[in-house]
């Protein structure tokens, strides 16, 4: 079966499926003398004539390229949206297409073909009865065995990639959007907004690694708002929370700051130590609570307006580059080998030519194309 023709089978059965359509409903309205015809097709036993495409446009009320258009997602891949809980996520819809758009492209020209998920891809042996010490301990297993150091904040992009093949991009999105996971065969990816203070970002990233690597067992719901502290969310994000903590500041880092910490005060220690772990002081004061270290006295005594570190300090601080290196070179790429023209990069990115050229400058590419 070539690639057109899977591509057109798979988002015929989709098509007709999300119709509440038969076999048999469609075939009469296709003017099939039998089902047979469309199972075969769906199969991809058998090529759709041209004839026969333009009719199943009309019967499914979609255009021709959402048949035959590989860099669009039809019927494909799973997001799990992270928002503030004042999020509208009536803009998660438009803006999911957008970014489902921009992965399909990269699949597509990265010759990242669809294909099942490897059975030796790494997983978390987690289930939504696992207590939130195993997730925990899972995170700590995890960040010996990827050796992402004392500071895991500086590697976990790069191990996400060498290990899992994930595709991190930092995006403009939404306000109060956090971020996203998407699973699409073949391709992993995290989506990150780059607007958000460093400390935050981490703190996505490791949480979307939790779902990235527990997918298959734990799936995620389309949209979550962040757990309110104290409060009861779903137990599969409060197991994805108690592992990002346990991920970016492992017991092996903590213990020997903690024990040295002596006279230094409370607010300025758990600062200056989120300020080197590249996380937030709040989300520290909770993971000293989780081992144990801070106990309910102590921790009336700590006053969340003072715990002002957000990654480094602010002036430090470098939004990070739109999209990322690897996404950029690959349209750019494909631009120069000319599988993709100038203008439809523009407009997958939705962005005038001048806007792209300075993207490709951002990451150090050279303009393929006159302005």
């Amino acid at each position: 079966m070539n690639n057109i023709t899977e591509l057109i089978a798979r988002r015929l059965k989709y098509a007709r499926e999300k119709l509440g359509l038969t076999q048999a409903q469609l075939s009469e309205r296709l003017g099939f003398k039998d089902r047979q015809t469309l199972a075969a097709i769906e199969a991809g036993q058998r090529k759709v004539t041209a004839e026969e495409l333009v009719r199943a446009v009309q019967a499914l009320k979609v255009d021709l390229e959402y048949f035959t258009d590989p860099l669009r997602l039809v019927g494909e891949g799973s997001f799990n949206w992270r928002a503030h809980r004042n999020a509208d996520l009536s803009l998660l819809s438009e803006f999911e297409d957008k970014a489902g758009r921009w992965l399909a492209a990269y699949r597509f020209l990265s010759r990242r073909e669809p294909q099942a998920d490897s059975a030796l891809k790494p997983r978390l042996p987690l289930t939504e009865r696992s207590a939130y010490e195993e997730a925990r301990a899972a995170a700590e297993a995890l960040g010996r065995e990827w050796n992402l150091g004392k500071i895991p904040a500086l590697n976990l992009e790069t191990r996400l990639c060498e290990r899992i093949g994930a595709l991190v991009i930092y995006v403009d999105v939404p306000q109060a959007i956090s971020g996203a996971a998407c699973l699409l065969p073949n391709l992993s990816t995290i989506l990150i907004n780059r607007r958000e203070p460093e400390g935050r970002r981490h703190y996505d990233l490791a949480h979307e690694s939790f779902h990235l690597l527990t997918w298959e067992q734990m799936p995620p719901a389309h949209a979550e708002t962040e757990i309110p502290r104290g409060g009861k969310g779903r137990r599969v994000e409060q197991l994805a929370d108690n592992f990002a903590s346990a991920l970016l500041m492992p017991e092996r880092t903590l213990a020997p700051k903690w024990q040295a910490r002596e006279d230094l005060e409370i607010h300025r220690w758990l600062n200056e130590t989120a300020s080197e772990l590249l996380v937030t002081a709040v989300a520290l004061k909770w993971r000293l609570v989780q081992l144990g270290w801070l106990g309910k006295a102590e921790l009336l005594d700590i006053d969340d307006r003072k715990l002002v570190a957000n990654g480094r300090p602010k002036k430090d601080q470098v939004i990070p580059k739109r999209f990322s290196a690897e996404f950029v070179r690959c349209l750019h790429d494909a631009v120069l080998r000319g599988e993709i023209s100038v203008r439809r990069t523009a407009s997958l990115l939705e962005m005038t030519l001048q806007d792209l050229a300075d993207l490709f400058r951002e990451h150090g590419l050279p303009v393929p194309f006159d302005l």
